[in-house]
């Protein structure tokens, strides 16, 4: 029942950082693990980051290990994520997602999607 709403996107230059964020509403935000993927131009979904569902782990993708950091506020109801060291590569649509249980790193094993929310990385 949760539903997804992503913001924050915009454009930046090489070098730069930026934080979009991830509002839930519906459900129980508490019981979800969540995930960011991206999906650049002719290629497939990618996996960024994952947290729990209490926050207490994360899990990253290796293309943005050491550049990105995910982390949820339950208080509110949100999960972000801190882009840092942003390269051209970067520039995509970035979608979350959640999954009752455990984090998961396939995008297949996530019920709930948000719209996404374009990241452009210039140089």
């Amino acid at each position: 029942q949760v539903q997804l709403v992503e913001s924050g996107g915009g454009s930046v230059q090489a070098g730069g950082s930026l934080r979009i964020s991830c509002a839930a509403s519906g459900g129980t935000f508490s019981n979800y693990a969540m995930g960011w993927f991206r999906q650049a131009p002719g290629k497939s979904r990618e996996f960024c980051a994952a947290i729990t569902s209490s926050g207490g782990r994360d899990y990253y993708g290796d293309s943005v290990k050491g550049r990105f950091t995910i982390s949820r506020d339950n208080a509110k109801n949100t999960v972000y994520l801190q882009m840092s060291s942003l390269e051209p590569e970067d520039t995509a649509v970035y979608y979350c997602a959640a999954r009752a249980g455990p984090v998961a790193y396939s995008s297949n094993l996530y019920a709930t999607w948000g719209r996404g929310t374009q990241v452009t990385v210039s140089s």
